[in-house]
Protein backbone atom coordinates (compact mmCIF):
# COMPACT_ATOMS: atom_id res chain seq x y z
CA UNK A 1 0.00 0.00 0.00
CA UNK A 2 1.39 3.40 -0.92
CA UNK A 3 0.82 6.67 0.91
CA UNK A 4 -1.60 7.68 -1.85
CA UNK A 5 -3.93 4.90 -0.71
CA UNK A 6 -3.86 5.80 3.00
CA UNK A 7 -7.03 7.21 4.48
CA UNK A 8 -6.70 10.62 6.17
CA UNK A 9 -6.83 8.86 9.58
CA UNK A 10 -4.11 6.38 8.60
CA UNK A 11 -1.93 9.22 7.31
CA UNK A 12 -2.43 11.20 10.53
CA UNK A 13 -1.41 8.23 12.66
CA UNK A 14 1.37 6.67 10.57
CA UNK A 15 3.03 9.83 9.23
CA UNK A 16 2.12 12.50 11.82
CA UNK A 17 2.35 10.38 15.01
CA UNK A 18 -1.36 10.64 15.75
CA UNK A 19 -3.48 8.41 17.97
CA UNK A 20 -6.92 7.00 17.30
CA UNK A 21 -9.71 7.19 19.85
CA UNK A 22 -9.67 4.19 22.22
CA UNK A 23 -12.23 1.53 21.31
CA UNK A 24 -12.62 2.86 17.76
CA UNK A 25 -10.75 0.15 15.84
CA UNK A 26 -12.55 -2.90 14.45
CA UNK A 27 -9.25 -4.76 14.96
CA UNK A 28 -9.95 -4.74 18.72
CA UNK A 29 -12.45 -7.53 18.03
CA UNK A 30 -10.33 -9.44 15.48
CA UNK A 31 -9.90 -13.01 16.72
CA UNK A 32 -9.13 -14.96 13.53
CA UNK A 33 -5.77 -16.56 12.89
CA UNK A 34 -3.52 -14.49 10.64
CA UNK A 35 -1.13 -11.56 10.56
CA UNK A 36 -1.41 -7.88 11.33
CA UNK A 37 0.33 -5.81 8.67
CA UNK A 38 1.51 -2.20 8.45
CA UNK A 39 -1.14 -0.15 6.63
CA UNK A 40 1.63 2.06 5.27
CA UNK A 41 3.74 -0.56 3.49
CA UNK A 42 2.27 -4.04 4.04
CA UNK A 43 5.09 -5.34 6.25
CA UNK A 44 4.13 -8.11 8.68
CA UNK A 45 4.11 -6.75 12.23
CA UNK A 46 2.32 -9.18 14.56
CA UNK A 47 1.07 -12.77 14.50
CA UNK A 48 -2.50 -13.15 15.73
CA UNK A 49 -1.34 -15.53 18.46
CA UNK A 50 0.43 -12.64 20.24
CA UNK A 51 -2.73 -10.49 20.45
CA UNK A 52 -4.55 -10.21 23.75
CA UNK A 53 -7.25 -8.09 25.38
CA UNK A 54 -5.48 -5.49 27.52
CA UNK A 55 -8.55 -3.42 28.35
CA UNK A 56 -6.78 -0.33 27.01
CA UNK A 57 -9.09 0.23 24.02
CA UNK A 58 -6.33 -0.38 21.48
CA UNK A 59 -5.23 -3.65 19.86
CA UNK A 60 -2.48 -5.05 22.10
CA UNK A 61 0.22 -7.62 21.46
CA UNK A 62 2.89 -9.10 23.73
CA UNK A 63 5.49 -9.46 20.97
CA UNK A 64 6.23 -8.28 17.43
CA UNK A 65 7.56 -10.37 14.56
CA UNK A 66 11.40 -10.45 14.52
CA UNK A 67 12.81 -7.26 12.99
CA UNK A 68 9.35 -5.82 12.31
CA UNK A 69 9.52 -2.77 14.57
CA UNK A 70 12.03 -0.24 15.82
CA UNK A 71 11.76 2.01 18.86
CA UNK A 72 12.47 5.60 19.83
CA UNK A 73 11.98 7.60 23.01
CA UNK A 74 8.86 9.78 23.00
CA UNK A 75 8.87 12.68 25.48
CA UNK A 76 5.66 14.37 24.33
CA UNK A 77 2.71 14.98 26.64
CA UNK A 78 4.92 15.48 29.71
CA UNK A 79 6.04 11.86 29.99
CA UNK A 80 8.69 9.50 28.67
CA UNK A 81 7.41 6.53 26.68
CA UNK A 82 8.83 4.03 24.22
CA UNK A 83 7.34 4.64 20.79
CA UNK A 84 7.47 1.90 18.18
CA UNK A 85 7.27 2.22 14.44
CA UNK A 86 7.42 0.01 11.35
CA UNK A 87 11.01 -0.98 10.63
CA UNK A 88 10.30 -0.96 6.87
CA UNK A 89 8.52 2.39 6.30
CA UNK A 90 8.97 4.19 9.64
CA UNK A 91 5.23 4.56 10.20
CA UNK A 92 4.17 5.35 13.79
CA UNK A 93 2.32 2.39 15.29
CA UNK A 94 1.98 3.09 19.01
CA UNK A 95 3.81 2.72 22.32
CA UNK A 96 5.30 -0.17 24.30
CA UNK A 97 4.52 -0.56 28.00
CA UNK A 98 5.93 -3.01 30.55
CA UNK A 99 2.56 -4.23 31.86
CA UNK A 100 1.86 -7.05 29.40
CA UNK A 101 1.49 -10.79 29.90
CA UNK A 102 4.13 -13.51 29.86
CA UNK A 103 6.31 -14.45 28.19
CA UNK A 104 7.59 -10.91 27.40
CA UNK A 105 5.78 -8.75 29.96
CA UNK A 106 5.34 -6.17 27.20
CA UNK A 107 2.24 -4.50 25.78
CA UNK A 108 2.56 -3.19 22.24
CA UNK A 109 -0.35 -0.75 22.43
CA UNK A 110 -1.10 -0.30 18.73
CA UNK A 111 -3.27 2.04 16.70
CA UNK A 112 -5.62 -0.23 14.78
CA UNK A 113 -5.85 2.28 11.91
CA UNK A 114 -2.09 1.82 11.40
CA UNK A 115 -2.63 -1.85 10.54
CA UNK A 116 -4.43 -4.15 8.15
CA UNK A 117 -5.32 -7.76 8.98
CA UNK A 118 -4.57 -10.69 6.67
CA UNK A 119 -6.43 -13.85 7.70
CA UNK A 120 -4.57 -17.14 7.51
CA UNK A 121 -5.42 -19.05 4.35
CA UNK A 122 -7.29 -22.29 4.93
Amino acid sequence: MTDKSLTPEQHRILREHGTERPGSSPLNQEKRSGDFMCAGCGAELFASGTKYESGSGWPSFYDAKPGAVETTTDTTHGMTRTEFHCAKCGGHLGHIFEDGPAPTGLRYCTNGAAMDFKPKEK
